[in-house]
């Protein structure tokens, strides 16, 4: 949940140009990536030196070395090193989340990062949706400490296939939606459900930018219109739960 108890907005951004549209319409939090071409993994040093002056809002960089959802001993090594790098230029929290050989949750893995990084917040990305059993990979999920949020479409397809799982998910249990983040194509449509069944936290990616294009800086108008969205939304959630049962 965000500032003063709305709806946490987290915003996509990849360099500084992007910081004023997210800050100016309403963000809460950015999530920092590299530039769409390098397949969503961690950004150059620089660019995290960059966003943080930019910003006094809570900065979650991406760790993240190569395009799959596993890690090899060596590559966590590094892993380690660059949060560390991350951290020291500003950063408030990461964003790292693996898969093992049988597609669950590799607890060792994300474990081991969070027992390096102590008391660090962190964010699981979508590498949940591609997991064998999701509904496992939530358990999993909720015993690792310092995680403040799970990105999920509901699929590996996006929301537009996912959905309906993802909102039946979300009003699975309290702790989930707590986590939730969903992500991956999430429409204006999509946000007064996922808000009644309990989700505190959004995420933007294309949606923040004009056309959705990541060619276009993140902008504050759009940006803003999500913000509204999402506080209208959560106004009508807690509105209809103060209505007496008829």
């Amino acid at each position: 949940m965000g500032p003063d108890g709305r709806v946490l907005l987290e915003v996509a951004v990849e360099h500084g140009r992007d910081v004023p549209g997210a800050q100016e319409g309403g963000a809460d939090r950015l999530h920092l990536v590299a530039p769409s071409e390098a397949g969503g993994l961690s950004p150059e040093l620089a660019a995290v030196t960059e966003v943080c002056r930019e910003t006094d809002l809570p900065v979650f960089v991406v760790l993240r070395l190569n395009d799959s959802w596993t890690t090899t001993g060596g590559e966590l090594t590094r892993l380690v090193g660059l949060a560390e790098d991350y951290l020291a230029r500003g950063a408030t929290g990461l964003c790292f989340g693996f898969l093992d050989a049988d597609l669950l949750v590799d607890t060792e893995v994300c474990g081991h990062l969070v027992q390096a990084l102590p008391g660090v917040p962190w964010t699981f990305p979508d590498a949940v949706d591609s997991s064998l059993e999701p509904a496992r990979a939530w358990r999993q999920l909720l015993t690792l400490p310092d995680l403040v949020a799970v990105r999920s479409a509901g699929s590996p397809q996006g929301m537009s296939v996912g959905y309906d799982d993802l909102l039946a998910t979300a009003a699975s249990a309290p702790g989930i939606a707590r986590l939730l983040l969903p992500g991956g194509g999430l429409l204006a449509e999509h946000v007064p459900w996922l808000v009644r069944a309990g989700v505190r936290q959004l995420h933007l990616g294309p949606q923040a930018r004009p056309g959705g294009s990541r060619k276009a800086y993140v902008d504050a108008s759009h940006v803003r219109s999500w913000r509204l969205l999402a506080d209208d939304a959560l106004d009508l959630a807690r509105r209809h739960s103060a209505s007496p049962a008829r």
